[in-house]
């Protein structure tokens, strides 16, 4: 696909996809979904950057305020009205992500007296702490693009209210986990259980969110989430990685993408980390394509999730590139650059599934229905992820 094309057909499923769900032209009850929200935010800036089209960089603009009037605000059907973080109208506005953001599901949370039911539980709403980080992400991104520092401090703002409720601590008060789901209020969990890769996620996000408030601000003491890194690091770097869910193993990736791209912040605890990040990720990718997975029916298999496993694999390239930039630090990690090299001859499998997939954009069959807002915007970042796997100025 000609990088021409590439911008066609990403300008195509982005506007189909802001028509749909109410963002332009704008509707009076928009469909966001928070996940999905991040990858749209992301591609909308890079189509900026392919076009120089200030139309999109208003759009994303567009599509943060609508997120955050949304999703920052307590659902129409619940009994509590306004902002999540309780500020008022204009507190709210300025700080609209201090109490998190909501998910955007379809069905209201649980309430407190109410028994589980675990299938019922995915349509239910609440807060999700790997789609506030994914929002983080977005968010810096927005701030390098538009040089706006109250994009950074809203992306600051965000994880110091999740590290604040969805760190779980023991009986003597010590961090031991990261909760997979909260209250949209955050007053509770509603799965107790550990999210796989929260802590990993938590951790190399953060630490992008201080480097964005730190070179957008100019101000090197601005960011404030030095402890809270320091103990999400702690929680995951003993960490067990590996796993045969390919958007798991695309997440993986992501993360160690970005930790590549902390130039100047490496040292040899991460080094160790970003080994045992990209083992996992091999582990995960050969065991899954022994089970035959990708040879499945399409009807026996979700889009987005094999689209998450393809915008991973973009990222070796930079990895790669990284560990030749950083021959003495890479260089006393052989095993490092061996996973790096086992992973690289892995990545035309991303071409495969973007060239499974791209055709139901234009011809959805009923599993392509059932998440084409999902499906749609990854396939996009599928497509081109340069801005979606940078940490500050787009990678090329």
């Amino acid at each position: 696909m000609t990088s021409e094309h590439e911008t066609a057909t990403i300008a195509r499923l982005t506007a189909a996809f802001a028509r749909r769900t109410g963002l332009s032209p704008a509707a009076d009850n928009p469909q966001r979904y928070l996940w999905t929200d991040a990858f749209a935010v992301c591609n909308f800036l890079e189509l900026f950057a392919r076009t120089l089209d200030r139309k999109f960089c208003l759009t994303a603009t567009a599509l943060i305020d609508q997120v955050h009037q949304v999703l920052g605000r307590f659902r129409n059907d619940g009994g509590h009205t306004g902002w999540i973080s309780g500020l008022d109208e204009d507190g709210g506005r300025r700080h609209p992500t201090l109490g998190g953001l909501r998910i955007g599901k379809p069905l209201k949370e649980r309430g407190a007296d109410e028994v589980i039911d675990e299938q019922l539980e995915w349509d239910r709403d609440g807060q999700y702490f790997h789609y506030l980080t994914k929002w983080m992400h977005a968010l810096c991104q927005a701030a390098f693009v538009m040089r706006s520092n109250e994009y950074a401090q809203w992306a600051g703002d965000l994880a110091n209210t999740a590290f604040k409720r969805f760190v779980r601590k023991s009986g003597s008060g010590k961090p031991i986990g990261v909760y997979w789901k909260m209250s949209t209020d955050l007053s509770r969990p509603l799965v107790p259980a550990m999210g796989l890769h929260d802590a990993l996620d938590g951790f190399v996000t953060f630490r992008e969110v201080q480097h964005a408030i730190v070179k957008v601000s100019g101000d090197a003491g601005a960011n404030g989430l030095g402890e809270a890194s320091k103990v999400l690091f702690a929680l995951c770097e003993n960490g067990q990685w590996a796993t045969d869910d390919p958007l798991g193993i695309g997440g993986l990736l992501f993360d160690a993408c970005r930790l590549c791209q902390l130039v100047g912040q490496r040292n040899g605890r991460e080094l160790r980390l970003l080994e045992h990040v990209m083992q996992g990720s091999g582990d995960g990718l050969m065991i899954m394509l022994k089970t035959g997975y990708l040879k499945r029916p399409v009807e026996q298999r979700l889009a987005f999730r094999e689209l998450g496993l393809a915008i991973g694999l973009r990222a070796v390239p930079i990895i790669a590139r990284a560990s030749q930039n950083e021959r003495k630090a890479f260089g006393s990690r052989p095993a490092l650059l061996r996973l790096i090299e086992l992973l690289l001859a892995y990545e035309r499998l991303s071409d495969e599934i973007i060239d499974l997939w791209l055709p139901y954009a234009d011809d959805p069959d009923k599993s392509w229905s059932a998440h084409q807002d999902i499906n749609e915007v990854m396939l996009a970042t599928a497509i081109a992820p340069s801005t979606f796997l940078s940490i500050d100025e787009r990678i090329r």
